[in-house]
C-alpha cells in the first residue's frame, strides 16, 4: 500500500534509488545534485542498501567508473548536474555507443558563463545528442516514479540504453512537497534484478567492450544505437503501462492538459508546467481555449505525436529553457517546428526563451504569451520569434 509523505525532489530521488538497491554508484558532488550521493551513502553507511559507492575524483571519473561496473554486469547510477554533466561528455558517448543501460540522476542547472548555479535546461539540453534517453519531471512526484522507471526503460529488451531522469535544479530538487511512495516490496518487484545477457564477468563467455571500431563496421553500430532510441518510446509507454497498476499513476511520452479543444496551446518542459497549468486554469475560467502539453520524454523525440497532440491548435508558444546560439531558436523550438513541418501540420509556432539561469517565469507572462498568440491569429499582429522573457 502506499504512503505518503513530505519530501524534496532530490530525497525522492534518492529514496527511490534505496528501495531499488542498485549494485554501483561512482558519483562526485556538484550542486544542486550533491544531496543524492549524500543521501545514498548514508543509506549504505545504515545498512539500509548493498550498494557500493565509489568516490571519485570527477565526473568525468565517475562516468568512466559506470561504463566500467555496467559493462562487469553490475547495475549502475550516478547523479551530476551543469558543468558535471559537462565533464562527462566523451564518457556520455561511450555509455550509450558500448549501450550501457546506466540510470543518471541529472538536476538541470545551467552550464556557465557566466557562472551560476540556478536552473535552466542547458546541461541536459546540450547532452541531448549523445545517444542517451531523457526524459523529464515537472515536480517531485514525477522525479520519483520516472527513476523508479528508469531501469525498466533502459534495460528493456532492443534498447539497452543510458537514461537520464532529469528534474530541475532547486525548483523541484530542493522544495519539499507531498509525495505518496509505494512499499519497498511494490518497488523491487516492479524493478526487478538485472540479467544483462552479455557482461565482461561472464565466466565461459568472453566479450570485449569498447574496442575500436574500424570504418566497415563503425555506421552499422551507429545505426543500431538509433534504432534502439526508436524502441526507447514504446519501451517508455509499455513500462509507464506497467506502473500504473501499482501506483494508479499514469504516464506517457508527455501530458496534455485542457488541450482537447485549445486554438491556443503552450508547450514546455518540467517545473514551469505547473505555473503554466495556473494560468490555463484561470484563463479557462475567463472563456479562453487554451491548453498546455508538458513535454515528459525528450530523447527520443515523440515528433509524430506531437504533431497529431498539436495539429487541431491555432497557434502554439514553444518555450525553450535554454539558448542554442543558433540564431533560430531553442532545441525545443527546432524539434516542434520540423516535426511538424514532416507531418504537414502548418499551424502558426512562436518559440520563446525564458528562465534562464534561475530567471522567475510567472502567471502572469503566461497570460501574456497567450494574449500575444490570440492578437497574431485575430488581428495579424507579427510576434517576435526567440523573446527572451522576462528580460529586464
Amino acid at each position: 500500500m502506499a504512503r505518503k509523505d513530505r519530501m524534496s525532489g532530490n530525497e525522492a530521488v534518492s529514496f527511490a534509488i534505496r528501495q531499488i538497491n542498485p549494485d554501483v554508484m561512482p558519483a562526485f558532488p556538484i550542486t544542486p545534485s550533491t544531496e543524492i550521493p549524500q543521501m545514498v551513502s548514508t543509506y549504505i553507511a545504515n545498512g539500509e542498501i548493498d550498494t557500493e559507492f565509489v568516490p571519485v575524483e570527477s565526473e568525468h571519473s565517475a562516468m568512466s567508473a559506470a561504463i566500467g561496473s555496467e559493462a562487469a554486469g553490475a547495475r549502475t547510477l550516478t547523479a551530476t548536474s551543469s558543468a558535471g554533466l559537462a565533464l562527462m561528455w566523451e564518457e556520455l558517448l561511450l555509455a550509450a555507443s558500448n549501450r550501457m543501460p546506466i540510470a543518471l540522476a541529472l538536476v538541470n542547472r545551467t552550464l556557465s558563463g557566466p557562472i551560476n548555479i540556478n536552473c535552466d535546461h542547458s546541461d541536459g539540453m546540450g547532452a541531448r545528442d549523445t545517444g542517451w534517453i531523457q526524459i523529464y519531471a515537472e515536480n517531485n512526484q514525477e522525479a520519483y516514479d520516472n527513476f523508479i522507471q528508469a531501469y525498466p526503460i533502459a534495460e528493456s529488451a532492443g534498447v539497452h540504453l543510458p537514461i537520464m531522469i532529469c528534474q530541475d535544479g532547486f525548483i523541484t530538487s530542493h522544495a519539499v512537497e507531498n509525495i505518496e511512495l509505494l512499499e519497498d516490496e511494490e518497488v523491487k518487484n516492479f524493478v526487478g534484478e538485472y540479467e544483462p545477457e552479455e557482461f565482461l564477468l561472464n565466466p565461459g563467455k568472453p566479450i570485449a567492450v569498447g574496442p575500436y571500431s574500424v570504418t566497415s563496421y563503425a555506421m552499422e553500430a551507429k545505426k543500431n544505437q538509433e534504432i534502439a532510441l526508436e524502441n526507447a518510446k514504446d519501451a517508455v509507454l509499455k513500462v509507464a503501462k506497467e506502473f500504473k497498476k501499482i501506483s494508479g499513476r499514469s504516464y506517457g511520452l508527455f501530458e496534455e492538459y485542457k488541450t482537447k479543444d485549445a486554438d491556443y496551446i503552450m508547450l514546455l518542459i518540467g517545473s514551469a508546467a505547473g505555473t503554466a497549468k495556473q494560468a490555463v486554469d484561470d484563463l479557462r475560467a475567463k472563456g479562453k481555449k487554451v491548453g498546455v502539453i508538458k513535454l515528459r520524454l525528450f530523447r527520443p523525440f515523440p515528433a509524430d505525436e506531437l504533431a497529431t497532440a498539436l495539429k487541431g491548435a491555432k497557434a502554439v508558444a514553444i518555450m525553450d529553457r535554454t539558448e542554442s546560439y543558433n540564431g533560430n531558436g531553442g532545441p525545443l523550438g527546432s524539434e516542434v517546428t520540423a516535426g511538424l513541418f514532416r507531418n504537414k501540420v502548418m499551424i502558426d509556432t512562436v518559440n520563446y526563451i525564458y528562465g534562464l539561469a534561475g530567471r522567475d517565469f510567472t502567471v502572469q507572462e503566461v497570460y501574456d504569451i497567450f494574449a500575444d498568440l490570440e492578437d497574431h491569429i485575430e488581428n495579424g499582429t507579427k510576434l517576435e520569434q526567440f523573446k527572451y522573457i522576462g528580460l529586464r
